[in-house]
Order: structure tokens, then C-alpha cells, then sequence
């Protein structure tokens, strides 16, 4: 504290240059006040300003207005409001990336399901929700630079010549993965699902990364690009290493998806890409809420796409596909769907994939992925069995299904492999991650909340 002259005090600091700092007349406005009243909070040191140069005005502090603003809030009862937004509550960030709101979900303005429906690519729709302008030509991503044979093993070294290992590092392209596909199977049990595999494989493209920290966006644009089609190329990669090499000299991220599983159907990769872009952004859902929070706090692109694969995971918000899967081999059969619903809501149980929180009136984006399915292969057994299941929801007025429905009935119709909906929609999520990771670092500030102390239950 020091005194200016006149007897008032001042609550100053050394701020770092990168802290935002508020005019007078807008600290005050953010908090309801007088400025007199202001004034009053910075000599009980509850608001810390810095002298602006070159004039007798101050700047205040936008973290310290904030915190003062939510103590203010709670006081007035806004508490609740607070804690019931990180339950799907009021909106708690400001975002431009995409918007759900009753004529259904957009992405930067552009309705997502009409960009679905379209044809246009999931590169370009990434862009969109990257730098918020929809290409008007079709956007190539450069394939990843790839130093094994095409069998997934490491080039062997020149006939006669024996390399070090420091040799190895020096003849690999720049920002190239160092481990073959072959490596990284050997380290994971056969039966690993793919997105426990994509997330082994994350901290390994970051390790081969070393400009990765403080990037600019145009730099960390180039990276993502790379880091999806890594992605998509790998999924095989517990199962088949030797796909890989195969899938990452794909023009599109789709019909590296489609090698990498040896899709069979003519339209395979068209269909992943329809299933791709509508999942690539769904405002702050978990795993986003997860990515943008680590963005926040400064972390690399690799590490907050790994906290958002770390959230999907999660069987509350990655595992729904899974029990769509599970429901569906469970009724087995067409005729026993009624028998099964009916018996699960006699019990209490859930019916997994029905209803959204968010779409009263139905999940727009499951309609295409259906129709999509019935388009392929209708007669297919698992297609079969769930529109008998949604058909006897629908009947005993239940409402629509979720997004769920439709990428499991896709990947049945297409041949996929087990777990490939969960694959489609966490590989279609990496675009609006990292468009909310821009967008997160643009804005600033840390993402920190406070918790509300309550006494633990006495036991």
C-alpha cells in the first residue's frame, strides 16, 4: 500500500505484462459501482490498480474485479446459479466456435447438419471452426512424414553402413514420429481399444515436437493438422500396425479412418466423413471443457488434447456408444426388442442413447447417420435389431435417439470394427478441441474456479 497525495491509498503491484487490466469507468461498470465506490475497494486492498504512464489515471486489476464481482454475486444469491452452471446449467464462457439453441447446432454460423449433409470435407469444416472462414476450395492436409516400411517397422539402415541411434534421430524428418507402428503394438495388449491407443500415441508425437511450447496460432494450426491425421491413421494400431503406413498416404482424414479399419463399402470414407462432421464441435462439452482448461493454464496443443481424450474416456460422456453396442447385442435379435425395452423400463433400467438435455425435439444430427446406415446396408443384422429398439421407443413415446444411435447403426452397416462409433465421434471432437483452444488462449485468462466450503457429513 502507498499513499498518494491527498491521504488516499492505493493498493498497486508489479503486474505481469500480460495481465488485463480495466479502466476506471470499466471496473466499475463490470461491478454495478460509483467509481467513488471503487476507489473504496481499493484502499481496503480488495482491488489492486497500477498507474497508467503518462497520466494521473490508474488501471485496475480484471482478476481482482472479477473475484470481488462473484463474491458479490454469491452474497445476493447467485450461488446456486453458479454451482448449477458446471451442471448444465446457464452458459459460464463465451464462445464463437459453435452454437446449439432450438433451429439446432451451428458451427460459426454455418448450420453443422446442412455442412454434413453437403459433402463438405471434415478438413474444411475444422478450418471453419478455426479461423471462423469456410474454405471455398477443398483443403488438403499435407500426409505426416513416415520413417518405416510400409509393413509398420523402421526403415532398415543403409546395406553395410550401421547407424547410431543418434544417426537414426538426425535422418528422421523434422517433427516425424520416431516410433514405428510395429513398436508402439508391441508395447499395448492386443485387445486395446483404440482410444486408449490414440492416447498412448499423443505424448509421443508431442515428445518428437520440440517448437511445440508457445506457439503461434499459425504454427499450432500446422500442428493440428498433423496431430489429426496421425490420429486417424493410428487407430488400427493395437490390431493392425501395418494398415498404418497405408492409412497416412490418404488425401483425407476419412478415408484414413476407412484403410485403416479395410472398410469394404465403395462408400466408406464418405459416409465417416458425413459421421466426422457432425460430431466435430458440440459447444462445452466435457472433454472440451477439459481441453480448454488445460489451455488456460498455458499447456502445449498435445497436452490439452490429451486431458480431453482423458475425458472422453470417461464412461459418462465417451461410453455411450459403448452401451448402445452392448444394448444392441443384448436384444439379438429384432423380434426380442420389445421384450427387451420393456423389460428394462419395467426394471428401472436405463435405455441408453434416448433423448438429449439440450434437443427437446430431437437430436439433429442423428437423422442423417440413420439414414445414412439404411442407405448402405439395411438388411445388415445389428441395423436391424436398432430400428426395431428405436421403433419401440418411439412407440411407447420415448423421445428421439441421441447421436449415439446413429454413429453405432453407421459403423454396423459400414463393417467396423467394435468401439469404431466411439473412434468417430472422439476423431470428429479434435476439431472443436482445438478451435476452443485457440479460441481459449486468445481470451487469456486462467480458468479457476472457486469451491464452496460445506461441512463433510458426520457418519
Amino acid at each position: 500500500m502507498v499513499r498518494r497525495a491527498g491521504g488516499r491509498s492505493q493498493s498497486r503491484f508489479d503486474h505481469p505484462v500480460e495481465e488485463e487490466l480495466l479502466r476506471a469507468e470499466e471496473a466499475a461498470a463490470l461491478l454495478g459501482v460509483k467509481r467513488a465506490t471503487l476507489y473504496t475497494y481499493v484502499s481496503r486492498g480488495l482491488v489492486r490498480c497500477v498507474p497508467e504512464k503518462g497520466t494521473k489515471e490508474n488501471r485496475y486489476l480484471r482478476a481482482d474485479v472479477e473475484r470481488l464481482k462473484t463474491r458479490h454475486d454469491a452474497r445476493a444469491g447467485h450461488a446456486a446459479v453458479a454451482s448449477g452452471a458446471l451442471r448444465w446449467g446457464e452458459p459460464v464462457i463465451d464462445s464463437s466456435v459453435s452454437r446449439i439453441s432450438e433451429e439446432g447446432l451451428s458451427y460459426r454460423g454455418h448450420d453443422a447438419v446442412e455442412l454434413a449433409t453437403r459433402g463438405h470435407r471434415f478438413e474444411d469444416v475444422a478450418e471453419l471452426l478455426w479461423t471462423g472462414h469456410l474454405p471455398r476450395e477443398s483443403t488438403a492436409w499435407p500426409a505426416p512424414e513416415a520413417p518405416w516400411d510400409n509393413a509398420g517397422s523402421t526403415e532398415p539402415p543403409v546395406r553395410g553402413k550401421r547407424q547410431s541411434a543418434s544417426e537414426r534421430v538426425a535422418s528422421t524428418p523434422r517433427d516425424a514420429l520416431l516410433v514405428s507402428p510395429t513398436a508402439l503394438a508391441a508395447m499395448l495388449p492386443r485387445d486395446t481399444p483404440p482410444l486408449s491407443a490414440l492416447a498412448a500415441l499423443v505424448p509421443l508425437l508431442a515428445a518428437s515436437d520440440a517448437g511445440r511450447f508457445a506457439a503461434p496460432v499459425e504454427q499450432d494450426m500446422l500442428r493440428a493438422r498433423r496431430l489429426i491425421r496421425h490420429l486417424g491413421a493410428w487407430v488400427c494400431v493395437a490390431q493392425a500396425p501395418s494398415h498404418v503406413s497405408r492409412a497416412l498416404k490418404e488425401p483425407t482424414v476419412a478415408a484414413s479412418l476407412a484403410t485403416a479399419w479395410d472398410a469394404k463399402p465403395k462408400r466408406t470414407a464418405e459416409l465417416i466423413n458425413l459421421a466426422l462432421v457432425l460430431c466435430a464441435d458440440h459447444e462445452l462439452n466435457t472433454s472440451t471443457f477439459a481441453a480448454r482448461v488445460t489451455a488456460s493454464s498455458g499447456a502445449d496443443l498435445y497436452a490439452c488434447i490429451s486431458a480431453a481424450l482423458a475425458a472422453i474416456s470417461g464412461h459418462r460422456h465417451g461410453g455411450a456408444c459403448d452401451r448402445v453396442e452392448a444394448l444392441i447385442a443384448e436384444v439379438g435379435r429384432p423380434e426380442r426388442a420389445a421384450q427387451v425395452v420393456h423389460g428394462r423400463l419395467r426394471r428401472g433400467e436405463a435405455v441408453t442413447g434416448f433423448g438429449h438435455r439440450l434437443y427437446l425435439k430431437g437430436d439433429p444430427r442423428t437423422p442423417p447417420l440413420v439414414a445414412a446406415a439404411l442407405s448402405v446396408k439395411p438388411e445388415a443384422p445389428k441395423v436391424r435389431v436398432a430400428r426395431a429398439v428405436m421403433d419401440t421407443m418411439r412407440d411407447a413415446g420415448h423421445p428421439p435417439p441421441s447421436l449415439d444411435w446413429g454413429l453405432v447403426m453407421l459403423a454396423d452397416a459400414l463393417g467396423l470394427p467394435s468401439g469404431a462409433a466411439t473412434v468417430l465421434f472422439s476423431l470428429g471432437r479434435t476439431a472443436g478441441w482445438v478451435a476452443h483452444v485457440l479460441e481459449q488462449r486468445e481470451q487469456g485468462h486462467l480458468l479457476r474456479p472457486r469451491a464452496r466450503y460445506v461441512e463433510a457429513p458426520v457418519r
